[in-house]
């Protein structure tokens, strides 16, 4: 798929897989893009220092196919972020969101992530500035509120604010983070959900789209949501861990398009050629399959093809063809034997 055969950010963002560092790379969003024609890709945040300071514009390199395909940054510098905006909307992104939410220690330390949450001003600004340096629309990902901020009382002021300054479009994380005592990782299961928080927001605030996001893991939940008003449902560790369960109807289910559910089985094999160009280019197997090991958790088959690729694909001139007898788990062979899992 290309930019010009794409649908537009704001009408994807009915679905969208959230953006997970480590995870959501350029080969898990072409995985994702052949499961889902229609749901918006987030990439993993790249921070805006990287970008203009670093010299790193090979992090926002990705296939032409993802679109639409959003860039989340990190920052908190208003010029500097500006820089980066200008550098992605050469590059042809689809949408560019400034990461509000994440609360790891290292984020912290920039100055960027959840802890914005505690500089209102701020925020706007950055917003501000970044809309002013390209055409490309800028959202923003954040928290229901930090620490002992009182998320009825932020949130509103926070949505608020930064609408003022230029942004249509909040992902919403519906819990907390807690900057002190927690984790990351605890970060995101032990703050509670307070999903009709976020509901009160659609309410506030009609006239923008607001997407809801933590701990929703079927289509079923994202459909429930949308029927409730949201204008959008962002997945996020479900969306990888079981991609074919998400994203397979998603363009059905959640876009009303006609035709069949993409198969994860002919979804292997389109992504052959894939494995061969990256391959062709210096890359090597693991990089790729390591996204694909939930693809078809579930069902029969499925712990011997997730055994074959774990074992084989970091082995040196492993390729294509390892994929393929990995799929021999789940369509013959083993089928029989093999136990879902």
């Amino acid at each position: 798929m290309t930019k010009t055969d794409s649908i537009s950010a704001p009408r994807a963002a009915k679905l969208s897989v959230a953006p997970m560092m480590d995870w959501t790379d350029r080969h898990c969003r072409y995985l994702h893009r052949l499961l889902s024609a229609r749901t918006l890709l987030y990439t993993e945040m790249v921070t805006s220092p990287a970008i203009v300071r670093g010299g790193a514009v090979h992090l926002l390199e990705y296939n032409p196919e993802e679109h639409p395909v959003a860039l989340q940054l990190g920052g908190s510098d208003p010029a500097e972020l500006a820089e980066a905006c200008k550098i992605a909307a050469d590059l042809g992104y689809d949408e560019i969101n400034l990461n509000v939410g994440c609360p790891s220690d290292r984020v912290q330390s920039g100055a960027f992530g959840a802890v914005l949450m505690e500089n209102i001003p701020l925020v706007a600004e950055c917003v501000a500035a970044m809309r002013a340096a390209s055409d490309v629309e800028v959202t923003v990902k954040c928290r229901i509120g930090v620490d002992d901020q009182a998320p009825e009382e932020v949130l509103p002021e926070f949505i608020a604010r930064v609408a003022a300054a230029g942004a249509g479009r909040f992902q919403i994380h519906a819990r907390k983070a807690w900057l002190q005592g927690l984790s990351p990782k605890e970060n995101r299961d032990i703050p509670p959900l307070d999903y009709d928080l976020v509901l009160e927001m659609k309410g506030l605030f009609p006239a923008l789209h607001l997407s809801v996001n933590g701990g929703i893991t079927t289509l079923d939940q994202a459909e429930e949501f949308l029927e409730r008003g949201m204008d959008g449902v962002m997945i996020g560790r479900a969306a990888y861990h079981s991609p074919a369960d998400v994203l397979c109807a998603a363009d059905r289910r959640i876009f009303g398009t006609d035709g069949p559910d993409s198969d994860p089985v002919e979804v292997v094999h389109q992504m052959v050629p894939y494995i061969e160009r990256h391959i062709a280019n210096g890359g090597r197997l693991h990089q790729v399959t390591r996204h694909m090991l939930g693809l078809f958790t579930g069902r029969p088959g499925a712990r011997g093809w997730r055994r074959v690729l774990s074992e084989g694909a970091s082995r040196e001139g492993a390729g294509p063809e390892l994929l393929l007898e990995a799929l021999d788990r789940v369509t013959g062979g083993d089928i029989g034997v093999e136990q879902a899992s």
